[in-house]
């Protein structure tokens, strides 16, 4: 009866391993969840709700092709109202209801606030609306990254377009009393001495100011080559250019990503006629070249697309792009792992967002090109090849 016992034991434990196996492979794949706090109301909405539908509509496209590997990206998405406090509720919301392995957050207050969050969680890989140059740093925010250039890095990119215009050139920099504003202004000041520019001088606002006849006065003295705009999305810049033309001074103006989105400069009126900046991404109307996603993209959505949106399409197709490569690899889908996935890309064709392919070494994506504003097509224009800050 013994030798029974274990002929029979002997026989059902190999089949009773091979039918779990089974129903293991034949259960269906866990879904990827991807969490966002957008700011979908508020004074920041008018991006949240263009980095959102890019999201979504990326995903769509994701999943027609069979998605991650056979899972399913799961969106869960709440709004902020663009306040840190709500973002924060937001995610541990999402983060207690979900298993979430990818976040999309909605400014720097709440990644700086978010991130000892990350580092005890470590399942999850975020990007989001945030370009600040803290946020390059991998050594303190090592499960976060940038879909662009840091503002540091923009501001970079436009001083090489000036050095190879103009070499020698006068610079002036006005910039908000803001952290945002201020965030670029002392790598600014290394970058201009480096590049054998002037600094010509810089001028502080409050952000939104109205009134700007006495800055006016000042950059009229400075007489710059060109000057930046950081810090702002539109106001005061409208004011400086109708002022400074009214009064035949030739500087150059330039801006930099919150401010370039084609609907916001041609809001300026025609005296933004030549306004220039930094752009990471290529506009929805460009047919430049091949760019399979952007005719996709116009497709799904016939109207003009804000550059929010193309931030929030690569957002999203880099970061499944991560988890795609950490489940290639055989590895768990956390933070680290899917870090270390991002840190390989390279040469990663984008499908035309971005003009030339890609490489992630850091966390920032160092590559914009100057466009030039032509207001009588009412379209921003390529004024330089790309630059990436990595060559």
């Amino acid at each position: 009866m013994a030798l029974g016992l274990a002929t029979a034991a002997s026989t059902w434990a190999p089949a009773a391993l091979a039918q779990k196996a089974a129903a293991k492979a034949a259960a269906p794949a866990e879904d990827i969840v991807f969490g966002a706090s957008m700011p979908l109301t508020g004074v920041f909405s008018f991006a949240g709700i263009a980095i959102d539908a890019g999201i979504k509509d990326y995903l769509t496209i994701l999943h027609e092709g069979g998605g991650v590997k056979g899972r399913k990206v799961k969106y869960v998405v709440e709004d902020t109202g663009y306040k840190v406090d709500q973002s924060m509720a937001v995610f541990k919301r999402i983060t207690s209801a979900n298993k979430v392995n990818l976040y999309y957050a909605d400014s720097t207050g709440f990644v700086k606030t978010v991130n000892p969050e990350l580092e005890r969680n470590q399942g999850i890989l975020m990007t989001g609306a945030s370009f600040a140059k803290e946020i390059s740093n991998a050594d303190k925010y090592p499960l976060q990254f940038m879909v662009g250039p840091d503002y540091s890095e923009m501001v970079a990119i436009l001083l090489r377009y000036i050095a190879q215009t103009k070499p020698g050139a006068k610079v002036a920099l006005v910039y908000s009393d803001t952290e945002f504003g201020r965030d670029p202004v002392d790598a600014a000041r290394t970058a201009i001495k480096a590049l054998k520019l002037e600094l010509a001088t810089e001028i502080v606002t409050a952000p939104g100011s109205v009134d700007v006849s006495a800055e006016i006065v000042k950059l009229r003295r400075a007489d710059p080559d060109f000057t930046i705009f950081h810090g702002y999305v539109s106001a005061p810049i409208p004011e400086f250019i109708n002022q400074a033309k009214s009064l035949g001074l030739k500087s150059q103006f330039m801006g930099t990503f919150w401010t370039m989105d084609n609907t916001t400069v041609m809001k300026m009126g025609p005296a933004a006629d030549g306004f220039m900046g930094v752009m990471p991404y290529r506009y929805y109307y460009d047919t430049e070249g091949k760019s399979p996603m952007l005719e996709r993209i116009r497709k799904m959505r016939p109207d003009y697309q804000q550059t929010g949106y193309m931030q929030g399409f690569l957002a999203a197709m880099l970061l499944t792009e991560a988890a795609r490569r950490t489940l290639d690899a055989g590895n768990e889908l956390n933070g680290k792992n899917m870090k270390i996935a991002l840190s390989s890309i390279r040469n990663f064709d984008t499908g035309g967002i971005i003009g030339v392919p890609l490489s992630i070494k850091g966390n920032s994506i160092p590559i914009g090109r100057i466009y030039k504003a032509d207001f009588k097509a009412q379209k921003m224009l390529p004024a330089s090849d790309w630059i990436d800050l990595n060559k």
